[in-house]
């Protein structure tokens, strides 16, 4: 699956056979594990080390050998947080082992020297780290080297309350196609508003509250952009595509404006926003796989495919029909001893067998990482991983590993809040844009 030079195979095989040596005489090890955006649902992304430690124990016994190792998980529930400790622990020279972050962080960590590249420490050519999908192992690499290993795969999909699609003219034959039709261009962000409008027209549901997206920043967006035609980075650089940029800022703007969204949407409270995509006090809104997860298992859903039917982000103008991939990934630090470092290179390495990954996966909602993952029956014959899977995966694309896309997603989001709510133009908004993406990123970003 990665192509590796035959030189660089070699060593890496007898990094890890001179790693067995070290487990003869490695009696007690501690692998510390830190887990951002990690609740309830979320346990195994640091449980799942957990269990590989188990499994790397007995087979070391089983060779006569002698390793006991501690894990110790730190989960964060917010990524500031998260964020904030991981910094102050670097710089006291304490990093965790092995962090479980957003890929985007791969580049500006790896040019700061906090981690270390993964394919130093496993073979990437066996199993199960073979089989995991290409375009997420794309997804963790920086600069020709693979940095991590996906922790787990996801979309964003669009979801409309089926009631309420009801309501305003659609059959159950409908809505079964929607998925379809979504995915050919048919059903377009322009029908989205206009069905959006329908709902409130009819009562079904408040003003501002037809199409209700998230209430925060996020990746989310960036899918919005690639709807309408936007590209996010090519051939190395990053690209501000200002014709899509402005379709983008102008859906919205719309939105607001047409009174289907509300204005002084962002930034509300997020246990409100929970609550109401729940109980149907909205009609469409965007938002993760794992969200499936929460709505039946903290916000009373239980009833969700009579309820909701999902879909890809529909095209825009310019634009196609897609979704977003935002995987989580392992990755280990650096300045830890040789020797935990090739343990928890291992422990990634075993957290990321199908059986094992699939755990996460159907309990957080989220999807697989590898082929056979979808062949695993635990996994196959969970409706919600199985159908997301095969409805949003083939169409997901990623934001780009660049260490200068941070700034541009600042300066992009600023342009966007400006005109949804209304405290400049949309031509002004993107004037802006322009102007401080030259300012700051210079010939780091193409602009057309």
């Amino acid at each position: 699956m990665t192509i590796l030079p035959t030189l660089k195979c070699i060593t890496v095989a007898a990094a890890i056979l001179a790693s067995t040596s070290v487990l003869a005489f490695a009696k007690d090890i501690t692998i510390s594990v830190w887990s951002g955006g990690t609740g309830p649902n979320d346990v195994y992304r640091l449980d799942n080390i957990e269990i590989a430690a188990q499994q790397l124990q007995r087979e070391a016994a089983l060779k006569g050998e002698d390793l006991k190792i501690r894990v110790e998980k730190t989960p964060y529930a917010d990524w500031d947080s998260f964020k904030q400790a991981l910094t102050l622990a670097a710089e006291a020279k304490k990093a965790p082992n092995i962090v479980v972050s957003g890929h985007e962080d791969i580049a500006p960590w790896a040019q700061a020297g906090l981690i270390v590249p993964i394919e130093d420490y496993v073979d990437l050519d066996s199993w199960p780290l073979n089989d995991i999908y290409d375009n997420l192992i794309t997804i963790a690499s920086y600069n020709g080297a693979v940095y991590g290993i996906p922790q787990d795969a996801e979309s964003r999909p669009m979801f409309f309350w089926k009631p309420y699609m009801k309501a305003i003219g659609y059959s159950d034959a409908d809505l079964d196609a929607l998925p379809k039709k979504v995915q050919d261009g048919a059903y377009t962000m322009a029908n989205l508003l206009e069905d959006a409008k329908k709902m409130q027209d009819k009562g079904l549901v408040q003003a501002g509250y037809g199409f209700y997206p998230r209430f925060s920043n996020g990746p989310d967006y960036w899918q919005f952009y690639t709807s309408f035609g936007g590209v996010m980075e090519e051939n190395g650089k990053l690209v501000f595509d200002k014709a899509a940029m402005t379709r983008t800022y102008q859906f919205f703007a719309d939105a607001v404006k047409t009174g289907v969204t509300k204005k002084n949407h962002i930034g509300m409270p997020g246990d409100q926003w929970w609550k109401e995509v729940a109980t149907g006090k909205a009609g469409i809104w965007d938002a993760g796989t794992w969200h499936y997860a929460r709505l039946v298992n903290q916000e009373g859903l239980k009833d969700f495919f009579n309820n909701v039917v999902f879909t890809l982000i529909p095209a825009g103008e310019g634009g196609k029909a897609n979704t977003l991939t935002h995987p989580l990934v392992y990755l280990l630090t650096s300045g830890h001893d040789k020797d935990e470092t090739e343990i928890a290179a291992q422990l990634i390495k075993i957290a990321s067998e199908p059986r094992t990954n699939a755990l996460h996966a159907v309990k957080s909602a989220h999807l697989g990482i590898s082929k056979s993952e979808s062949g695993v029956d635990f996994y196959s014959a969970d409706r919600w991983t199985r159908e997301a899977t095969q409805r949003l995966l083939p169409f997901a694309n990623a934001m780009p590993n660049n260490s200068d896309f941070g700034g541009y997603w600042n300066i992009m989001w600023k342009g966007l809040e400006a005109s949804w709510t209304g405290s400049k133009t949309v031509d002004a908004s993107i004037n802006d844009v322009e102007s401080e993406l030259k300012s700051t990123l210079g010939d780091k970003i193409v602009i057309r």
